[in-house]
């Protein structure tokens, strides 16, 4: 079996990466809407939100599920 993943746009990212860039795209303030988790909210920082998503299986689900919004948006942005 093959391990390449050529559609799958979160094959070889790393959750730091994930939450890096929905950080700069949306700011803390407005990823604590999105996604409403402590971590985001309260004394925010990339490290606590790790730790967190790393061992709530939901809530990196939906921390995944904003970052795939977050590319389609930018790809329809560049059409």
């Amino acid at each position: 079996m093959s391990t390449e993943q050529p559609k799958n746009p979160l094959h070889g990212i790393t959750l730091e990466q994930i939450v890096t860039q929905l950080v700069e795209h949306y700011g803390w303030p407005e990823l604590g809407e999105q996604v409403r988790i402590r971590c985001f909210n309260e004394n925010p920082s990339v490290a606590s939100s790790l730790k967190f998503l790393r061992k709530t299986p939901w809530a990196r689900e939906k921390v995944e599920s904003l970052y795939l919004f977050m590319l389609r948006e930018q790809k329809r942005a560049k059409t």
